[in-house]
């Protein structure tokens, strides 16, 4: 208990009650831009909270990112411009209130239904994390091995396209972490004489490159004309809620575990999430041909999928060091510049931390409330701002953060490289989590790969000797052949038609 009391002390002070405020409205007026998303919010805030403690810079970030996934429902629901990709899964629906004169029921039901899913996202997080910290402190290198290319594995197939162009988006990741000295001997590789490349690709600049300053240039080479949004009102935004709420309860509970359940895959995350909760919402739905004509039961279960699934990410990101999406990849990065490392450790070394991150996480889910009431008050006037006045204030933003991370312009320029290649990914329909993903685990997976040979004396038959090890190599094998099976039943099922006439 006392521990509990001493996390309340670390988040419950002025300072980080104000760093908590400041971030909720950047978060909110970062997710309510159309094209900036909140893994954007997350790199953008890095290079600030080098000046902060550990809690104060893992509360911003938290309450930035829950912010600004709710704020991505607000011009997807006013202009039809999903303002994060998570917001896109329901965007019709949502536009469909709007043109028939109730965008307050819309939003209503976005921010009321969000703050329920991250609630019970978080009641997890506190839960499970604690309890699997137990068993991984088991763990070995050859299980570590296997759970992270079982994490890679799963970023490949669950994240958006084809798997094809998941698995070059990993090796793009996979190649930029294998940048810097070689693992064991500590020889250079790719380096080209560079000293600043010694210690491999800096996670923050690459982050904010990839996933800034590709917007930057999209918005740069595709111009848009600045749309104005319909003004709104507030009336009856909680109440008709509580109406929801007596309505769909069981779509409120079923999409905020299932957005919980999938944002703690690896490479998952809340756009995922809200997709597959909308699809079975309609699945299970006893109107499904309402859907896409201003039904608000889609809103609902997919509106808590969406941030139950930001507080999912984070069950391996404390646990494992594996990050769950993108947003909680950015976030291990911090925690490493801060000196804590994620894993089953810190809860028994800084166990006040962990659970500040989960008061942290009520508090933000919580306010999300009154300050998303205000944001829906004032979107007409953030959505006005036109994006020839806000991207160059980003790029600054990115260029004084990359700079910031060492006094070095070295920071920028892998940040405009990471750039140019991020837009070049995206224009490609080529994901970037999966890069996120193999830049951040690339040197886990190669550091477990060589201790583990070294203890085997070479024998790859080590890593299925003890049995949690065996189990997670067993199933990251059957997810490899998943698609393979698949692709032969459709075969056999196209095969057994075919010859159907002629029989």
């Amino acid at each position: 208990m006392s521990v509990v009391a001493d996390a309340a002390g670390l988040v419950f002070q002025p300072y980080v009650l104000l760093v908590i405020l400041a971030s909720a409205a950047f978060g909110m007026f970062v997710g309510a831009i159309p094209g900036l998303t909140a893994t954007m919010a997350t790199a953008l805030l890095v290079p600030v909270t080098f000046f902060m403690e550990p809690v104060p810079a893992i509360a911003a970030i938290v309450t930035a990112t829950a912010m600004a996934i709710f704020a991505g429902d607000i011009p997807g629901t006013l202009l039809r411009m999903p303002g994060t990709p998570a917001s896109a899964a329901y965007v019709q629906d949502a536009y469909a209130l709007t043109k028939k004169g109730r965008p307050e029921s819309a939003l209503g039901a976005s921010l009321v239904f969000s703050s329920i899913g991250g609630i019970f996202g978080t009641l997890v997080l506190i839960t499970a994390s604690p309890v699997l910290a137990e068993v991984a402190l088991k763990f070995s290198s050859f299980e570590y091995f296997w759970l992270v290319v079982l994490g890679l594995s799963c970023a490949v197939f669950i994240s958006p396209g084809s798997p094809a162009r998941g698995l070059i988006s990993l090796f793009i990741g996979l190649f930029a972490a294998t940048v810097g000295l070689e693992n064991p001997a500590g020889a250079p590789r790719y380096t080209f004489g560079n000293v600043e490349l010694m210690g491999g690709v800096q996670f923050i600049p690459a982050m904010i490159g990839l996933f800034a300053v590709s917007e930057v240039i999209r918005a740069f080479i595709h111009r848009g004309s600045d749309e104005k949004p319909p003004a709104t009102g507030n009336r009856g935004i909680f109440r008709e809620q509580l109406t929801n709420m007596r309505k769909y309860p069981v779509q409120a509970l079923r999409g905020s575990a299932l957005g919980t359940a999938i944002g703690a895959l690896p490479g998952a995350g809340a756009d995922i999430a809200a997709w597959i909760s909308y699809a079975v919402s309609k699945k299970f739905s006893k109107t499904p041909e309402k859907f896409g004509t201003g039904h608000v039961e889609g809103l609902v279960e997919a509106g808590s999928s969406n941030n139950g699934a930001m507080s999912g990410a984070w069950i391996p990101a404390l646990v494992f060091g594996i990050p769950g999406d993108s947003i909680t990849a950015i976030v291990i990065g911090v925690l490493y510049i801060k000196g804590i490392n994620p894993g089953p450790m810190v809860f028994i070394t800084q166990p006040q931390m962990i659970y500040a991150v989960f008061i942290v996480f009520l508090v933000a889910n919580l306010m999300m409330l009154p300050l998303g009431w205000l944001a829906i008050k004032g979107a007409r006037q953030v959505l006005s701002i036109p994006q020839r006045v806000l991207m160059p204030i980003i790029l600054m933003f990115c260029m004084v953060g990359s700079f910031a991370i060492n006094n070095s312009v070295f920071g920028i320029w892998l940040m405009l490289v990471f750039g140019i290649i991020g837009f070049l990914m995206e224009e490609n329909d080529i994901p970037i989590a999966p890069a996120i993903l193999g830049l951040v685990l690339g040197p886990m997976l190669e550091q477990n790969f060589v201790t583990s040979m070294i203890k085997s004396d070479g024998s790859f038959i080590a890593f299925f000797e003890r049995p949690i090890s065996a189990g997670l190599g067993i199933f990251t094998i059957a997810v490899w052949m998943l698609p393979l099976a698949m692709l032969l039943l459709r075969r056999k099922g196209r095969g057994t038609a075919s010859s159907e006439p002629s029989n």
